[in-house]
This record gives C-alpha cells, sequence and structure tokens, in this order.
C-alpha cells in the first residue's frame, strides 16, 4: 500500500515568521503535535509541541518568538507513492512519529503518523515503528542530558 493511500491530507502548515503561540493554537485546533513549516511552497522545517516545551519555554522565550527560532531545520519527509513499510521502517530508523509527505515535485501533500499506520491495519508496520521509535539513544534521548 502507498502512503497516499493513508497519509493525512489537509495539512496545516505554519509559517517561518508566525509566533510560537500561533503555532501551538493551530496545533490546538487541529489536535496535532507537530506542523510542517512552509515558506512559499518549500517545506523548510517542522515545529512540534516538543520544540516549542524544550526550546522555547523551558528558555523562557515569548510567546511572540517567530517559528523560526525553535523549529527542526532538518527536514525528513517521504514521497507519496513510496510503499508504507519502507515508510514505517524509516520511522522506526530515525525514531520520528510522523513524516511530511510530498510529491515528486517535492510540493507538501500530506503528512502520515503513526496514527495514520495504527487506523489503516498497518498493525506490523506500527509495531515495528513503534519499536524503533522507542528504543534508547536517539536524538531525543534524555538520558543523554
Amino acid at each position: 500500500m502507498k502512503v497516499k493511500h493513508i497519509m493525512t491530507r489537509d495539512v496545516v502548515v505554519a509559517r517561518p515568521g508566525d509566533s510560537i503561540c500561533e503555532a501551538a493554537q493551530r496545533m490546538a485546533e487541529c489536535d496535532a503535535g507537530a506542523l510542517p513549516v512552509g515558506e512559499g511552497d518549500r517545506l523548510v522545517g517542522v515545529i512540534t509541541d516538543r520544540d516549542i516545551a524544550i526550546r522555547a519555554v523551558a528558555h523562557r522565550l515569548s510567546p511572540d518568538t517567530p517559528v523560526s527560532k525553535v523549529m527542526s531545520r532538518e527536514v525528513l519527509y517521504c514521497f507519496d507513492e513510496e510503499e508504507v513499510e519502507d515508510v514505517a521502517r524509516n520511522m522506526a530508523d530515525q525514531q520520528i512519529r510522523r513524516l511530511p509527505v510530498v510529491d515528486r515535485d517535492k510540493h507538501l501533500v500530506g503528512i502520515v503518523s503513526l496514527a495514520d499506520l495504527a487506523v489503516n491495519g498497518k498493525t506490523k508496520a506500527t509495531a515495528d515503528a513503534v519499536a524503533g521509535i522507542s528504543r534508547p539513544g536517539g536524538r531525543h534521548d534524555q538520558t543523554l542530558h
């Protein structure tokens, strides 16, 4: 099965100049923990609830701080024509819970999450992804700090 068949298509996007407060409000409205950050038709980053907590709130930054100051600039993504199992394996290897989905022209067309894997009956892919994401030693391992 291709990612395009299970991804979420209506993606809320943040802009680099938006405040982190605006980004958090959008996350709350769409019940998401991450927003792709776009500039024009380019994907330039991702901001997560964790970015806001760790990179902004923990450092007492203002709610008016621009998204560009705390977003993750390393944008990992997948293509809409990729196989779900391959993307799930990549999510496990990279220890990430969601990936922006782009078409061959690299335009944002959706986002795929562990929840998308789970609700679409991809139990093996979901289990493998969760196991990989949960293993110790990733980028966000709290024991490293």
